[in-house]
């Protein structure tokens, strides 16, 4: 079985969020396709068969090294540019990615050789709470005066919902995840945490329990544009770089766009560049 290596929210290859893409993976069962994840050891792969007679329409399953998620950024713009690599036949493309419990669009536009650009459209942004977490700075080792003052905590969601925590300028740089950060989540309606520098627009995600660090995280990436516009930070419409990854050597960008004003954001996209690393077959599949 065939398997496209490829580097997303970068130019570059060997920087941005790396990941594995199967684009004929229809006889592997779900525990298959997460043990090839395992083995691989990105941060996730992609698993795609068609879904449609039309050839843009595709099944996807998204696995990290621990579970099926039901959406994933990187991963989605990721495919569809390997999709494009494979089936498109114009410089632009347009996809329809079928996965767990949400189906999204994607566009693709091909630079060069290797060279891909991509587009998603996450849909509409839900603003779940702003709840008062006191003690949030310490979840990261940091003290209160490195939370930012003009801005609130809040559970946002583009199909993962993320407390994004906003931060001083500088205050990125310290950060660590002090302790598992699951059991504090789950009370807000939060699966994950965000750490924004709303004037730099610069983020920092790790897993909950702090041992990984992501350097790109498209799910995450909606969340902030839907919570930048909301608090006027970004013009309704306007194009945004957030960058992420920096401080783990593996430097990201991400477009970002939020169409709506207040509350009601009805459109968010997340894009970037994609680079071609390789490919390579897999020998011998899992039992």
């Amino acid at each position: 079985m065939r398997y496209h290596h490829v580097d997303v929210f970068t130019g570059q290859a060997y920087s941005g969020n790396s990941l594995t893409v199967f684009p004929t993976a229809g006889g592997l069962t779900a525990s298959q396709m997460a043990q090839v994840t395992r083995e691989l050891r990105h941060f996730e792969s992609i698993f795609l068969q068609p879904g449609g007679q039309d050839g843009r329409t595709w099944q996807a399953r998204v696995f990290d090294l621990l579970e099926e998620l039901d959406f994933a950024g990187h991963p989605v713009i990721g495919a569809a540019c390997v999709l494009h690599a494979l089936h498109g036949t114009a410089p632009d493309e347009e996809w329809t990615l079928r996965l767990r419990t949400r189906t999204v669009r994607v566009a693709t536009h091909r630079h060069s050789r290797g060279r891909y650009s991509s587009v998603l459209d996450q849909g509409s942004a839900l603003f779940l709470s702003r709840p008062e977490v006191p003690d949030v700075a310490s979840w990261f080792s940091l003290r209160p005066e490195h939370l930012d003052p003009d801005l609130r905590p809040e559970v946002v969601s583009t199909g993962l919902r993320y407390l994004v925590v906003p931060v001083r300028h500088g205050a990125l740089e310290r950060a660590r995840v002090a302790f598992d950060l699951q059991a504090f989540l789950a009370p807000l309606g939060a699966q994950f945490a965000y750490m924004l520098d709303a004037t730099a627009i610069e983020g920092r995600h790790w897993n909950n329990d702090g041992i990984a660090e992501d350097v790109a995280t498209g799910s995450a990436a909606g969340c902030v544009a839907a919570y930048l516009r909301r608090n006027g930070r970004i013009g309704d419409g306007e194009q945004v770089t957030l960058r992420q990854g920096g401080f783990a050597g593996r430097p990201s960008e991400m477009a970002i766009t939020a169409h709506g004003t207040g509350t009601d954001i009805p459109s968010v996209e997340v894009g970037g560049d994609v680079a071609f690393v390789g490919d390579g077959r897999l020998e011998v599949l899992p039992q």
